[in-house]
């Protein structure tokens, strides 16, 4: 599993940049998708806090199993790239390039399916509580202390990569998809913050705010929406929790599995 790691990680940092940025698309739409699901059965379930945050968290490991089978360029997966970094087999300029682009389309393709969702109309199935539901998450993220983002990014993040680790043992589809259920409904269902996630929800949610017949139904009466701003999304959430999401993946996951299994022996050439 470490020396396959290895191997992707020098892969993912040497493909074109056109193929690496069309992939990472591809990975913030597919994540989109898995966050617009959890969206739509989180909404006025009846269930109570912890099943119907099972519920969600079963629904959005659709969004990880896309890019693991289909095939996509995930930043906070892309964080094991650090393990081919630390066996000297890439640079830390090809690692760099590799996140940032990656980065950068995870973020183009999340806010296109979230101009996609809201222009479809969505947010306003069950007399607009699928929109409220949206707000609210939203709402709520973007309120998060700094510190507080940054730890739950940590816990998002080292979760997603051992997600993405367990799949390396795969031999099949069903194996994979296996794989990534349990540590990605644990992750949401706790409500731990993933970045590319959250390049979704709360752009949706700035979108959705705007609409009175959303603002206006008796159960968002008593949301204070004032923490819902591009600047919190930006400052309190995004930056933090890809702060945050680095540490846990790639330090707490990578790092620690090639200091385990790769690194340099006594007496090894």
């Amino acid at each position: 599993m470490a020396e396959k790691a290895e191997a992707l990680g020098v892969a993912k940092a040497r493909m074109p940049l056109v193929t690496t940025f069309v992939l990472a698309v591809l990975a913030g739409a597919f994540i989109a998708l898995g966050a617009d699901f959890y969206t739509a059965v989180t909404t006025d379930t009846g269930l109570g806090y912890g099943p119907a945050r099972l519920l969600g968290g079963l629904a959005f490991s659709l969004g990880l199993i896309l890019v693991v089978i289909a095939g996509a360029e995930l930043f906070t997966g892309n964080n094991l790239v650090v393990m081919a970094w630390a066996s000297r087999r890439v640079t830390a300029l090809e690692l760099a390039r590799n996140w940032a682009v990656v980065y950068a389309g995870n973020f183009a393709g999340s806010i296109a399916t979230a101009l996609l969702v809201y222009y479809s109309g969505q947010w306003k199935f069950d007399g607009n509580q699928v929109g409220a539901n949206a707000v609210r998450i939203a709402d709520h993220k973007a309120g998060l202390d700094i510190g507080e983002a940054v730890a739950l990014g940590i816990l998002a993040n080292a979760l997603v990569c051992l997600a993405v680790w367990l799949t390396y043992s795969a031999r099949s589809n069903i194996d994979k998809a296996v794989a990534v259920v349990f540590p990605i409904t644990a992750f949401v269902a706790s409500g731990f913050e993933h970045s590319v996630a959250n390049m979704y929800f709360i752009p949706l949610g700035l979108l959705i705010k705007r609409e009175s017949a959303v603002t206006d139904l008796d159960a968002m009466s008593s949301v204070d929406l004032s923490d819902l701003t591009w600047a919190n999304f930006i400052t309190h959430n995004l930056l933090p929790v890809t702060a945050g999401n680095i540490i846990g993946g790639a330090l707490m996951v990578g790092l620690v599995y090639w200091f385990i299994y790769l690194r340099p022996k006594p007496g090894s050439k």
